[in-house]
């Protein structure tokens, strides 16, 4: 029976594995999980101690005087340089350029002449009339004798009609006649002072063709070239020109701002305005507010305000970007600390509620709190903490702290 029971399937009871060989396979995967993961902390310490040792590059700038500008911000806008007298010059009549005699940048004088056109229509007309005249003219001198010829007839007459010898009848047909010259001469006069007045339309069309500057001004744009037709209104299928040159009166150059209409409340006439140019960043120009436009723009929500410069400069250019600051007048006998200097607002950094400035000294950032006033553009005023012609941290990577050594672009 036992041995029925051995031949009926293979034993397996050897197949059973050693507890101790299982300790030892789980030993040597802990030891290789451990070695990897230490050599990972090393890597690890080794990249931060790498990437301590390295010194960020920042870039850096200076603080800027303020330029004495008196007064608190109230409200900031932008806008455009605008000229209040800006002028495309046109013919005013249909012609052939000749002659183009400005260029972009040129300066022009009050009625210089800035081209020519076509005039041999003109010329023409203009003798057309003037034949029509003189000849209306000689007809008058043979009227006038004729109808001094009249009158001696008419004189005959009354004499004869006085003496019994002549009828009535004759009588009348010579004062008719006399009525009749006299009045082909009046008519004679009439067509010659309408032929004067064609005359000087003629010769004012002679004129047209030589178009000058309205104003003084530079040219900013020359819209015609010689061999264009130009016209005062726009045909030909666009191939007519209807402009010669674009004229700008640099003395008449301001400020054009958009103001919400919820702080337009804050600006008013002759009120001090600190500009500041796209341009020129660091110059900040003296100005005033001239007009408030009475109207408001219902799809924006805003009203125009108009600016002057207090002086102009020839860098101030036409349709140039432009920041304003309206600031506040100062009460009487109030007294209100100047700042100290400008810096751009991207300088300053917020830690915790405090405005802070890194200072850069001898390749290294020295942190500093500071009090700051009102924003000038992208500029904000220093009230304590910067001083004039300070080195400080513009941009950086994060993380920069107190103490540590940086270089700069």
């Amino acid at each position: 029976m036992d041995a029925q029971q051995n031949t009926s399937g293979p034993d397996i009871t050897g197949l059973k594995i050693d507890e101790g060989s299982r300790n030892d396979r789980r030993g040597g995967r802990r030891l290789r999980a451990g070695l990897f993961a230490g050599l990972a902390i090393l890597a690890l310490t080794a990249a931060v101690i790498a990437f301590r040792g390295r010194t960020p590059v920042v870039e850096v700038t200076t603080a800027r005087p303020a330029g004495g500008i008196e007064g608190t911000t109230l409200l900031n806008a932008s806008g455009y340089v605008t000229p209040r007298r800006r002028a495309t010059i046109a013919a005013k009549i249909t012609a052939r350029v000749l002659d183009v005699l400005v260029d972009e940048g040129m300066k022009v004088a009050e009625g210089q002449v800035l081209a020519r056109l076509d005039d041999s229509d003109a010329e023409r007309r203009l003798l057309a009339v003037r034949t029509a005249r003189d000849a209306t003219a000689a007809l008058i001198t043979n009227l006038e004798v004729n109808r001094a010829n009249a009158e001696k007839e008419l004189k005959r007459q009354l004499e004869l009609e006085k003496a019994g010898y002549a009828a009535v009848q004759a009588r009348e047909l010579a004062q008719t006649s006399v009525d009749s010259f006299r009045a082909q001469i009046q008519a004679a006069r009439e067509q010659v002072k309408a032929a004067d007045a064609e005359i000087g339309v003629a010769r004012q069309d002679v004129d047209n063709c030589t178009v000058r500057a309205p104003f003084a001004g530079v040219v900013v744009s020359k819209d015609a070239q010689i061999g264009e037709m130009v016209s005062p209104i726009s045909a030909g299928g666009g191939f007519t020109r209807t402009g010669i040159a674009t004229i700008v009166d640099m003395a008449s150059l301001e400020i054009e701002v958009d103001v919400n209409e919820s702080y337009i409340a804050r600006v008013a006439p002759d009120q001090k305005v600190d500009a500041v140019l796209d341009a020129y960043p660091d110059w900040h120009i003296p100005s005033k507010v001239r007009t408030v436009i009475p109207t408001a723009d219902r799809q924006k929500a805003t009203v125009k305000v108009r600016i002057s410069f207090d002086t102009l400069d020839p860098k101030i250019l036409p349709d140039m970007g432009v920041k304003v600051a309206f600031l506040a007048e100062e009460a009487p006998g109030g007294q209100r600390t100047a700042p100290r200097a400008l810096i751009p607002q991207a300088a300053v950094r917020d830690e915790g509620g405090k405005k802070v400035v890194f200072f850069v000294r001898e390749g290294r950032l020295e942190r500093r709190a500071v009090a700051l006033g009102g924003v000038r553009g992208s500029d904000v005023e220093v009230m304590a903490g910067v001083n004039e012609g300070d080195i400080i941290l513009l941009k950086g990577p994060e993380g920069l702290r107190d103490g540590q050594r940086v270089k700069t672009k």
